[in-house]
């Protein structure tokens, strides 16, 4: 009994699986960095923030790595990360309020001849650089794992009209293409609780996200929009904006809460409450987000210098420009790696 007793333990240990080595940190980080711009995306998607994003990139680094050890293969790595990622934007979430666009707020379309006021207490949705998207700072549906669509800055306005948990189960099932009982896992729900979700998501999104405005047939004439609508700011040249814009534009510049439609109403708003005075006051630097075009705006101040003011989102159609979300806070300029301010020309 007694040698029965002695030869357990060795034996149990025989049959015992090896132990996986202790991974450091920088193990996890360099195994889940392929996926690191498919992680911001969908960070970016759940937050509205392209800060929030890229703090939640590295809280689901350092939950991966303390859960490493556990990661058995029983799924895909891109699985296993994205269900850490859900969660950290999950818990996140609790207790915030949704990040708007002025047109998300309700309210009806401004008055242009009243002054705007900024609305301080209200976090806004904010730009994703392309660059932070896409290696070369385009995005090639043929190629890129994140699609143009899937971070469309209508889609993810939209997206921030939903519960937290909505948009969990909508962007798991309809852009990551999980199984339903994948995401029941994730999120700790029923398969039938997925199901009644994504249906609650699918119809309230189909309410606040119209369908997307037409592009331009070809890229030269887009190009060409664009150059006349720089040329147009740079020479503050009202009546050529005007004449760029789509007649049922939206134009919108959080953290203003006010709102406008139509061209008329943007050429009265900026003829009355732009700061520029006259021709050269303003200047544009071409950049990209959200897969559209952004022009970033710089004003003349009073001792000369061209400063970081705006960054224009703009959306080219056939019919001309038909929404342009402006972002006030020289801080965003910083994630597009644009400089505070510009040389003299």
């Amino acid at each position: 009994m007694a040698a029965s007793q002695t030869e357990q333990p060795t034996t149990a240990l025989a049959d015992a699986p090896p132990q996986r080595p202790a991974a450091t940190a920088g193990d996890v980080a360099e195994l889940l960095e392929p996926l690191r711009r498919e992680i911001l995306a969908h960070c970016y998607r759940m937050t509205g923030s392209v800060h929030d994003a890229e703090d939640l990139v590295q809280e689901t680094y350092l939950r991966a790595w303390r859960a490493y050890h556990g990661f058995e293969n029983r799924s895909s790595l891109r699985t296993w990360v994205f269900r850490i990622a859900t969660n950290a934007c999950l818990t996140h979430l609790e207790g915030r309020k949704r990040r708007p666009l002025p047109t998300g707020l309700g309210a009806p379309a401004a008055d242009p001849h009243e002054r705007p006021l900024p609305e301080a207490g209200v976090s806004w949705l904010e730009p994703m650089p392309d660059d932070l998207l896409w290696s070369q700072g385009q995005p090639d549906p043929a190629a890129q794992a994140v699609s143009r669509d899937s971070v469309r800055l209508a889609f993810v306005a939209a997206l921030q009209h939903l519960t937290a948990q909505q948009r969990a189960v909508l962007l798991l099932r309809d852009v990551l293409a999980w199984r339903a009982r994948e995401v029941a896992g994730a999120l700790d729900l029923t398969v039938a609780g997925v199901n009644s979700t994504l249906q609650r998501a699918r119809a309230r999104l189909a309410d606040v996200d119209p369908e997307e405005p037409p592009r331009l047939p070809d890229d030269e004439r887009r190009r060409a929009l664009l150059r006349a609508y720089v040329a147009a700011f740079e020479a503050y040249d009202v009546a050529a904006i005007v004449d760029l814009l789509a007649a049922d534009v939206v134009w919108e510049m959080p953290p203003y809460p006010e709102w406008y439609r139509g061209a008329g109403a943007v050429g009265t708003l900026i003829s009355r409450w732009c700061p520029a005075q006259r021709a050269g006051d303003m200047r544009m630097l071409p950049t990209s987000a959200n897969g559209e075009p952004v022009l970033a705006l710089y004003m003349r101040e009073d001792d000369g210098v061209h400063r970081a003011f705006q960054l224009q989102h703009v959306v080219p159609t056939s019919d001309g420009v038909a929404r342009v979300t402006a972002f006030f806070g020289p801080e965003l300029f910083a994630h597009f790696a644009l400089p505070p301010e510009l040389p003299p020309r």
